[in-house]
């Protein structure tokens, strides 16, 4: 299977042809070596990854001629060599899980091999063969579709996907309404923005199987989509009742648990929904995460002491989870690390989760890897793996970036396999994982005085939590349009959960008291007729006209999407839950955006993002305060345009886009942690102490972590594909994972 053509020999780089030659001298190590360099200086080189597959698969390395392949399928998704190869590999490998007693896996293996080759036969009888052992004779054709499904929806053929699981329901006609695919067409028509067909699918799938939990857990994320926004001719008693809200969400999630009390997905998507609603009058969102923390973390068995040198002073080894090293919302706050960190006495290891990867994590690979940091790709490993890695890896501090959301890897974390660690940018609350020494915050976001509770101990960076970096695709800043309309224009570009009927009450009073103005709103569940015509008749209650209000879809290329704020003339940030990237973006193209402080981090985002760029006369301190803001911003039109040609200088010039600075901070701010464990002051651990204390009052969890499937416990399986959400990513490589204020991200589970 090498792809090389002797007469090519002197076309191709140097480094390349010696891995061939030494590759037919069978002197496959120093091939390896040269494929890799020749990767070094041309990361896009999908030859050298395919050949250093073969190498890794005939040396019976069957994983890293996976991932061999995976890199160069990549950067080129149609060379038919490496997916051949690929579909070999992944049935050797499937063959080899099943004659070691997982036939499960291995069935899951088959049925990737045969995404990448339809038409292996290998691949198609180890299939039939593993069925016939398992004696599920009755369910191989519907379970072949709906699993095939499932793959195709990882690899973003969303319309194939679609065919596979109808293909999946009329396949036999004994089983025309076969749960897992109603509930999987329910995730790729919610995917697709088709919020009505989403409805009756999942709906369908709870009436098939009124104990499906997942399908709970699915209607969640819909419902805190949709607010109360929905509305049909004849609402199902689910899905839209009276009081179809945030609450509505929480519901189903506790519905969800009560049928899979371990369900960790409903679980995680609870304590995410709650933070739309809560403004921080109570500890009951506290108390949540701290109850699911401590039943968590009894899945896992925790490591208690380390090997790594206690010096105050030495070079650290920072690493970095996270499943978004793509172009989605957070990778603009997690940039400015890779690149900015001293390699030489912080050392970066990237232990990265993402489903699909793009240009924006090899971008982000190629810096890593040239500064001297090391790359790891996690994505499909088993948490309990991860967390031997990261001992191995010796890391000094562990950084999670996702929080409760989407893909995250908090299972590792439960087992503690670093002597600290750390939870930062992904998340507005606490994780609740008493395991986790430090939340990374700011004296704005988390003032010293906050009755805000976290298990985490509060460390507070100099100046902002967040280092911004802007995309390079955003485009010129354009003149403010009330110059050339004559009328004011009010946006917001946020997450549809974050615009609560608080939020929108307020942004009415705005509205009607500036003659003319207009709203408009973009996210994707705008390409939903009835999300558009529940939303506008909200508005229309309120007392502002349909005709004044534009609402926009999902919008593809991240170009346009920054585009789209030419549009507006002045940001309206949303409440109890502020906008992060959002916000920034909106600062970046010249747009000016009011906010409001509040009692908990997460109200209190955009007072930090505003004040550390120098707008703090934007920040309101309650809704009468909002209102006067936008209303003294929309009056005078001139000091508005003035200002809209001056924010994106004055936002660069700004500690929020000072990476080299802002390292310095976040640099100090790890080695203090780390003098405090060579001193023996250890947060996490006289916490776990306390709960080992605690223990025999509570009740107790069995260590049984096979029920622990949910968003961080990713397989490769097409069968149970978690941490699937409502945004196109992770498992897309489309920038439009950011184009509408997706900023946190519910799993939304496809089975």
């Amino acid at each position: 299977h090498l792809n090389f053509d002797v007469s090519d020999f002197y076309m191709q780089p140097a480094y390349y042809n010696l891995g061939v030659v030494y590759s037919e001298m069978m002197q496959y190590e120093t091939a390896l070596n040269c494929y890799e360099k020749a990767a070094v200086e041309r990361p896009m080189y999908a030859e050298a990854y395919c050949n250093m597959g073969v190498i890794y698969k005939n040396r019976g390395d069957l994983e890293s001629a996976i991932a061999c392949y995976e890199r160069c399928l990549t950067v080129s998704p149609n060379f038919e060599i490496a997916k051949n190869n690929m579909a070999i590999a992944l049935t050797d490998l499937g063959t080899k899980v099943k004659l070691e007693g997982d036939i499960n896996q291995g069935v899951v293996y088959y049925k990737k091999a045969l995404f990448y080759n339809w038409h292996y036969a290998d691949a198609m009888y180890n299939l039939g063969v593993a069925y016939g052992e398992m004696l599920k004779f009755d369910m191989v054709i519907e379970k072949a579709c709906n699993n095939l499904g499932v793959i195709y929806k990882d690899r973003d053929n969303l319309d194939k996907a679609v065919e596979c699981y109808q293909a999946s329901l009329m396949a036999l006609s004994i089983k025309p309404n076969f749960s897992q695919s109603l509930n999987n067409l329910g995730v790729v028509y919610t995917v697709q923005g088709k919020m009505d067909a989403a409805a009756s699918m999942i709906e369908k799938a709870i009436v098939a199987n009124p104990t499906y939990a997942e399908a709970y857990n699915n209607l969640g994320p819909f419902l805190s989509f949709l607010h109360s926004f929905c509305a049909k001719q004849n609402p199902p008693r689910v899905l839209y009742r009276d009081a179809g809200n945030i609450s509505l969400a929480i519901e189903a999630y506790e519905q969800c648990l009560k049928i899979d009390p371990d369900s960790r997905n409903a679980g995680q998507n609870r304590l995410l929904a709650m933070n739309y609603i809560n403004e921080g009058t109570d500890d009951k969102l506290y108390e949540a995460h701290r109850d699911w923390g401590r039943r968590f973390m009894r899945l896992f068995s925790q490591y208690k002491s380390w090997d790594n040198i206690k010096d105050p002073e030495r070079p650290l080894v920072i690493g970095y989870v996270s499943p978004d090293y793509f172009t989605h919302s957070v990778s603009y706050f997690i940039e400015a690390p890779l690149i900015y960190h001293d390699y030489a006495k912080y050392k970066v290891v990237v232990y990265s989760a993402v489903v699909k990867e793009d240009a924006k994590t090899n971008r982000f690979r190629d810096r890593v890897l040239k500064h001297g940091g090391t790359w790891r790709d996690v994505y499909g490993i088993e948490e309990k793996k991860v967390s031997s890695m990261v001992r191995e890896d010796k890391i000094d501090i562990l950084v999670e970036l996702t929080g409760h959301t989407a893909n995250n890897k908090l299972g590792m974390m439960a087992c503690r396999p670093a002597p600290i660690q750390v939870t930062w940018i992904g998340y507005p609350n606490t994780t609740g994982l008493p395991t986790i020494d430090y939340r990374i915050s700011d004296s704005l976001a988390d003032p010293p005085d906050t009755k805000q509770k976290h298990v985490e101990e509060i460390v507070r960076l100099p100046e902002s939590f967040l280092c911004y970096s802007p995309s390079p695709e955003a485009g010129l800043v354009s003149p403010t349009p009330a110059l050339s309309n004559g009328f004011v224009t009010f946006g917001s570009f946020n997450n549809l959960a974050k615009i609560t009927p608080k939020v929108l009450q307020v942004w009415a009073k705005i509205l009607c008291a500036v003659p003319n103005s207009r709203l408009i709103v973009k996210c994707k569940p705008f390409c939903c007729d009835s999300v558009r015509q529940q939303f506008l008749a909200t508005l229309e209650k309120l007392g502002l006209e349909s005709l004044r209000v534009d609402l926009l879809p999902l919008i593809l290329l991240n170009h346009d999407h920054m585009q789209a704020y030419s549009l507006m003339d002045i940001s309206l940030d949303t409440f109890p839950y502020a906008g992060t990237t959002t916000t920034c973006e909106s600062l970046y193209m010249g747009v000016p955006c009011v906010t409001m402080g509040g009692s908990v981090h997460a109200y209190n985002v955009g007072v930090s993002l505003l004040k550390t760029v120098g707008l703090s006369n934007l920040v309101a301190k309650n809704e009468d305060e909002y209102v006067q803001l936008a209303l003294q911003l929309a009056s005078d039109i001139p000091a508005l345009a003035n200002l809209r040609m001056k924010l994106r200088d004055l936002m660069l010039k700004s500690p929020l886009c000072d990476g080299s600075k802002f390292i310095q901070g976040l640099e100090s701010t790890y080695r203090d942690m780390w003098r405090r464990y060579c001193k023996g002051d250890v947060p996490s651990l006289k916490r776990m102490e306390m709960e080992q204390q605690d223990l025999p009052s509570q009740q107790t969890v069995p260590e049984d972590t096979t029920k622990v499937n949910g968003l961080g416990d990713v397989p490769i399986s097409p069968i149970k594909t978690n941490g699937f959400n409502f945004n196109p990513g992770p498992g897309t490589s489309s920038p439009s994972n950011t184009s509408d204020g997706e900023e946190k991200r519910a799993a939304f589970k496809a089975e």
